[in-house]
């Protein structure tokens, strides 16, 4: 039953690598309790997966979307432009940005801060 269901899915998902692992991250979220979208008929999980993907019952894009998101550690921040940075460090726009701040300038700056507020 799987080789022709191997030879059913290649219509939908040409790169057999790519199928192996769709189909595999498929039967990863039938054994975590996700729903079938066909009748198991005694088969296991890796077949009932290449199953749904043969019938088209569970789309190509929308597995490698969800691969992609079950493979992601890290999330994107974004970062303040660097062009906003003095900004955002209380200086001015024409007066040039300090790279090194000694203690004393720096407890001077966040005294004169919380004096404005």
């Amino acid at each position: 039953m799987a080789r022709v269901t191997v030879e059913d899915c290649v219509d939908k998902v040409p790169n057999r690598f790519d199928l192996v692992m769709l189909a595999a991250h498929r039967a990863r979220e039938i054994a975590t309790g996700s729903p079938l979208t066909v009748d198991r008929d005694n088969d296991k999980n890796p077949v009932v997966a290449l199953r749904e993907i043969a019938e088209e019952t569970q789309s190509a894009e929308e597995l490698r979307e969800r691969l992609i998101q079950s493979n992601q550690t890290q999330i994107e921040v974004d970062e303040p432009e660097e062009d906003r940075m003095p900004l955002l460090m209380g200086a001015e726009k024409d007066a040039p940005a300090e790279d090194d701040l000694s203690e004393e300038k720096l407890l001077r700056a966040l005294m004169e801060a919380q004096g404005q507020r």
